[in-house]
């Protein structure tokens, strides 16, 4: 059975008194889109913090690549291949899309035997360039500051960012959040492209059709604990909003769940 790439286990974080995180394993394998659902408060963002080095973990371990691994910081995770595109998307609205994509880690030309150095923006854009069209993103041009662009072309400059710098790993927050329908489409389609490129991502999602339509596997929490964990196709929208309310709970199974009136999304 192949190994696999991200394995967590018995994760517990704490602030204070509240148990933001409680005893939570999971694995992530190599080109699979796993969903992670839950509502406000589940423990979802505190999860993947533990993960990506923003917060360390009180309890349990973390193997990256069948290594043990503790990211004390988040750029520690970055060099590992493990990226997290948060909902800002981190992206600086002045610059124009190659100076985002290598931000904070620009191309220099050297100059006078290497005494004077400049950026070289002509680099940046070629690598931009055909890291987009490996993922078959087009853009009018590349010179435009991305204050320019529109939702989903944000979300595609931050995706192809990570790509570039060789991502192991994917995290995306809530990728499709307060963008139209078609763009949002967009987004699920480089989320594809992602798995197609054997990149597995952990999708965020609040949106069940965006669960529906992406991911392998889903991962549900409740109240800081991993309540579920289905095969999407096995799997249907009542079920999972039935675990995200409280109402079921395959950890505790045998132990009734309390009754309670359940509202599909729209």
């Amino acid at each position: 059975m192949t190994e696999p790439l991200l394995s967590v286990r018995n994760i517990t974080k704490r602030f204070g008194g509240l148990v933001a995180v409680n005893n939570v394993s999971c694995e992530i394998n190599r080109g699979e889109v796993v969903g992670l659902l839950g509502d406000n408060g589940a423990g979802k963002s505190t999860l993947i913090k533990c993960i990506s080095g923003v917060y360390h973990a009180d309890e349990g371990e973390m193997f990256f690549e069948g290594k043990h691994a503790h990211f004390a910081h988040p750029m520690e995770a970055r060099r590992h291949g493990v990226e997290t595109i948060y909902q800002d998307l981190a992206l600086a609205n002045n610059l124009d899309v190659g100076a985002n994509i290598f931000l904070g880690r620009e191309v220099k030309k050297r100059h006078l035997g290497g005494m004077i150095k400049t950026l070289d923006d002509q680099q940046m854009l070629r690598e931009s360039r055909r890291t987009l069209e490996s993922l078959q993103i087009h853009f009018p041009t590349l010179t435009e500051p991305i204050e320019n662009l529109s939702g989903g072309q944000r979300q595609a400059v931050a995706i192809a960012r990570a790509v570039y710098w060789d991502a192991k790993l994917m995290i995306m927050d809530e990728p499709t959040n307060n963008l139209g329908v078609p763009e949002q489409q967009k987004v699920l389609e480089l989320i594809r492209r992602l798995r197609e490129h054997g990149v597995p991502v952990i999708l965020i999602t609040h949106t069940l059709p965006d669960a529906f339509a992406v991911t392998d596997r889903i991962i549900v929490m409740h109240r800081g604990r991993k309540v579920a964990e289905k095969a999407t196709a096995e799997t249907n929208t009542e079920e999972l909003v039935q675990y995200m309310v409280g109402a079921r709970d395959d950890t505790n199974k045998g132990v009734p769940s309390p009754q309670r009136e359940i509202s599909l999304p729209q």
